[in-house]
C-alpha cells in the first residue's frame, strides 16, 4: 500500500473556507438544505472538484458527483463523501469533513500522480440533515432505491415548499438518474458526534454499523379555552398531554439503557395564544437503538402512554413516518478502514453509529463502511463543535488509504 499522506494542512483549510459559507455570529454554520446558503456552498465544491480535474454530474436529487476517471474507467467507481447541508445551529465538521476528506483524496493522488484501477468518486448527498425535510438522508435513499424518486422530490418543508420545486429554483435538478449506476465500494468520513473516542484516547473509530431508528409524527388533541375562565378540572389542555408524551419517550429510553435514546425536538402548539388553553400539539418523535427488539419496545411503550391521554379527555394520532432497521456494514470495507488504521499506527476501536449517516442506505448498493474521528466534548448539532486539525488529517489518512485499497483491486 502506498505511503503517502494526505495535505492536512489544505484540508483543514478547505474545511474554515466552506465553514465561512453561512458562518453564524457563534462561530457555527447554518446552511439549512437547499437554501441559497446551500447553493452557495455547492457552488464552491463543485468549483474546487472541476480545479481538481473532475467530471462533475448532478442527478435527479441534486445529488453531486465528481469523478476522478480511473485506468479502467468501465469498473465501477469507489464512492465516498457525505453532505454540505447542516442543522439551523450546526458546526464546521459535521457532513461537511467526509465530503472535503474525499475531495483531498482526490487531491493527493493528483499530487502524487497516482492512478487508480477503479474511478473515485465524491458525493454530495442533498438534505442529509432532515432539518427542512423529513425523513433525514431522503436522497440516498432514492439513490438505493429505498425510496421513488417522487416520493422524495415530494417532501415538504413546514412551508409546504417541495425539494423538487427548491432544486429548480437553485438550479440543481439534475439530469442524471438518481440511482441504478453500480458502485464498487463506499467509505464515509465523519465526526463521531459522540464523547467516546474522546474518552477512550483513540483516533480513529471502524464503525461496524449504524443504529436503528424509528421517527413518528405525533398529535395530540384537545381543545382551546379561555386561559382565565377555564377551571383546571375541565379543561382539555393539548400542551399538558403533550408535556405526558415527552415523558414518555424519556422513559421508554430509559427502559432500554444504557443504549437506547428518545428525542422530541420539535413541538408546534395551536393556537401559540399566551391567554388560550392549547388545542392541539403536533411534534416529532425520535427513538433510537441498535437492536430492533429494544428500539420495538420503546415504540410500544410511546404507543401506549399515547392513549392513556383519554384519562385527560385528549385523543392523539402517531403515525411513524421513518423506520431505519440497525444496518451493520460490510466486513472487507471495515477491515479495509482496520488495516489503515493499523498501517498508519493510529489509536483505534470498533464503535457503532448512534446517529444516522447517508452510509445507512449506500449498504443496500455496495459494500460500505465508516471512519470516525473525535469531535471536541463530543458534541455536535451545536454551533461549538469542533475538531482538532491532527485528527482530521488522521481520518483523512484512513480514508485514503481504505480508498487506495479498493481501488486497485
Amino acid at each position: 500500500m502506498e505511503a503517502f499522506r494526505i495535505n492536512g494542512e489544505r484540508l483543514w483549510q478547505s474545511l474554515m473556507d466552506m465553514a465561512r459559507i453561512g458562518a453564524t455570529p457563534r462561530g457555527g454554520v447554518c446552511r439549512v438544505a437547499l437554501t441559497d446558503v446551500d447553493r452557495q456552498g455547492r457552488d464552491v465544491f463543485i468549483r474546487w472538484a472541476r480545479e481538481a480535474g473532475c467530471e462533475v454530474e448532478i442527478d435527479q436529487m441534486g445529488n453531486i458527483f465528481a469523478r476522478r476517471p480511473g485506468t479502467d474507467n468501465a469498473l465501477p467507481p469507489v464512492l465516498t463523501g457525505s453532505h454540505l447541508d447542516t442543522q439551523p445551529t450546526g458546526g464546521k465538521f459535521d457532513g461537511v469533513y467526509g465530503v472535503l476528506a474525499g475531495l483531498e483524496v482526490i487531491r493527493t493522488l493528483n499530487d502524487q500522480h497516482y492512478a487508480t484501477r477503479h474511478p473515485v468518486e465524491v458525493v454530495v448527498w442533498t438534505n442529509e440533515e432532515g432539518s427542512r425535510f423529513a425523513p433525514a438522508m431522503v436522497a440516498s435513499g432514492v439513490f438505493a432505491g429505498e425510496f421513488s424518486l417522487d416520493y422524495g422530490l415530494s417532501r415538504t418543508d413546514l412551508n409546504g415548499v417541495t425539494i423538487g420545486q427548491e432544486l429548480d429554483r437553485l438550479g440543481y435538478a439534475g439530469l442524471r438518474a438518481c440511482g441504478g449506476q453500480p458502485v464498487h465500494a463506499y467509505f464515509e468520513a465523519h465526526i463521531e458526534q459522540g464523547p467516546i473516542l474522546e474518552a477512550e484516547r483513540r483516533v480513529i473509530g471502524v464503525v461496524q454499523g449504524l443504529q436503528g431508528q424509528r421517527w413518528f409524527d405525533c398529535t395530540v388533541q384537545g381543545m382551546e379555552s379561555h386561559a382565565g375562565t377555564t377551571p383546571m378540572p375541565r379543561r382539555r389542555d393539548a400542551l399538558f398531554g403533550a408535556t405526558r408524551m415527552v415523558q414518555a419517550v424519556h422513559d421508554a429510553a430509559l427502559a432500554q439503557a444504557p443504549y437506547g435514546v428518545g428525542t422530541v425536538g420539535q413541538l408546534l402548539v395551536h393556537p401559540n395564544s399566551r391567554n388560550v388553553i392549547p388545542g392541539r400539539v403536533d411534534f416529532s418523535i425520535d427513538l433510537r437503538h441498535p437492536e430492533d427488539d429494544p428500539l420495538k419496545a420503546m415504540a410500544e411503550a410511546v404507543r401506549a402512554a399515547l392513549d392513556r391521554l383519554g384519562d385527560l379527555g385528549l385523543t392523539g394520532t402517531l403515525q411513524e413516518i421513518w423506520y431505519a432497521p440497525p444496518t451493520p456494514f460490510h466486513p472487507d470495507c471495515i477491515a479495509a478502514v482496520r488495516r489503515a488504521a493499523e498501517h498508519l499506527h493510529l489509536p483505534h476501536m470498533d464503535m457503532i453509529s448512534g446517529a444516522g449517516h447517508d452510509a445507512k442506505y449506500l449498504v443496500q448498493v455496495c459494500p460500505s463502511a465508516m471512519i470516525f474521528i473525535p469531535c471536541k466534548d463530543g458534541i455536535s448539532h451545536n454551533e461549538i463543535e469542533d475538531a482538532t486539525p491532527e485528527d482530521v488529517a488522521a481520518g483523512g489518512d484512513v480514508l485514503l488509504q481504505a480508498i487506495l485499497e479498493k481501488a486497485t483491486e
